[in-house]
């Protein structure tokens, strides 16, 4: 009885793992090639409140490798944070005359090379929008003062 219950478990257990593998498929960033054109679909991950910590914007790069970018968060609404290697976070402004786009869903960028460079390259929306970025800002993780009384 016990073996037959848990042979009839077995399948729901392999779909389970299943599932679970397919969603960590699409949050990996994912790289498209069309012809000579390389395109990469960025998942956009929900913001997670750190409770003490607030992130405080520095100079950035003007360019970063599409090959450190390992993900994105929808911070603001003219702006998008990438998750890179090592635990970096860059945060890309967009151009004044960005509309406000839906990223929700992930988004798309066609980098000329192997890197996506401010005042070059664009963000593209699944429902066909785009936005140029206008800067990279490196953003170091702080701790919030607490409130005095």
């Amino acid at each position: 009885m016990m073996l037959g219950g848990f042979l009839a478990l077995l399948p729901m257990l392999f779909g389970f793992a299943a599932v679970q593998d397919g969603d960590r498929q699409q949050q990996q960033v994912r790289r498209v090639i069309v012809g000579s054109e390389v395109i990469l679909r960025v998942p956009v991950r929900p913001p997670v409140s750190r409770g003490q910590l607030i992130w405080d914007e520095r100079k950035g790069p003007k360019c970063i490798s599409t090959r450190s970018i390992r993900g994105a968060l929808l911070s603001g609404p003219d702006y998008v944070d990438f998750m890179l290697l090592a635990r970096q976070r860059v945060r890309a402004r967009f151009a004044d005359d960005c509309p406000a786009l839906d990223f929700y869903g992930g988004f798309y960028l066609k980098p000329e090379d192997d890197r996506i460079c401010a005042d070059r390259d664009f963000v593209h929306s699944r429902i066909g929008g785009s936005c140029q970025i206008e800067a990279f800002r490196l953003l170091v993780p702080k701790l919030k003062s607490p409130p005095t009384p």
